[in-house]
């Protein structure tokens, strides 16, 4: 399976931090071991919104763990909002998508 662009993941990181938001980024590896660091680390503080990328949601042989990390972000940020982006690089318009609904 390809793994995500680090230059695109990084131009995201830049436009939401460009955009005034807090923001951190999470590589996890593509198996039962990120969901213990996708708890780790939305269980640290109060999120606003959480975005979960394609690498994770659009393989279909992934869904199942997919429907993990979704769970394991519901638990840990009850109150954040979930959002999905396209690419790395899409991260701002998901946030701003989702906080403007």
């Amino acid at each position: 399976m390809p793994r995500p662009s680090n230059v695109g993941l990084a131009y995201g990181l830049e436009r939401l931090v460009a955009a005034g938001f807090v923001a951190e980024q999470v590589l996890v590896a593509l198996d039962e071991s990120a969901l213990a660091a996708v708890r780790r680390a939305v269980g640290g503080q109060p999120w606003d919104v959480v975005v979960i990328g394609g690498g994770i949601r659009k393989p279909e042989p992934l869904v199942e763990f997919f429907e993990a990390v979704v769970n394991v972000v519901h638990t840990g940020a009850p109150a954040a909002r979930i959002a999905f982006n396209a690419d790395g690089g899409a991260s701002l318009e998901a946030v701003q998508r989702v906080l403007s609904a």
